[in-house]
């Protein structure tokens, strides 16, 4: 696969077919999906294509005063050694997959 480099974009591979056109097609299919969720569900995708856009405009991401707490909160349990067991994560997967 061709290796997609440039502005934007992150050493991404694609395709030999890859389309603009067939892209911003899947691209308006999934938003029109999106926009049939529920307003909660609506809100972690929008946050991801708000902070995208931002690194393609080379703009510094602003992380909210929840996700730095979020951060603070890993980095202490990093700390004090609470790390999740392969066990515990392979549940989570296995209960979250589909099936």
């Amino acid at each position: 696969m061709p290796l997609l480099s440039g502005p934007g974009t992150c050493c991404i591979r694609s395709p030999m077919w890859y389309s603009s056109r067939m892209t911003a097609k899947a691209l308006k299919e999934a938003m029109q999906r999106v926009e049939a969720w529920p307003e909660e569900a609506q809100e972690e995708p929008a946050e991801i294509a708000l902070e995208f856009d931002a690194g393609l405009k080379g703009r510094a991401y602003r992380a909210t005063p929840e996700e730095l707490a979020g951060i603070d909160r890993g980095l202490k349990a990093a700390r004090e050694g609470r790390f999740a067991t392969n066990e515990d994560i392979a549940a989570v997967f296995a209960k979250h997959r589909r099936s």
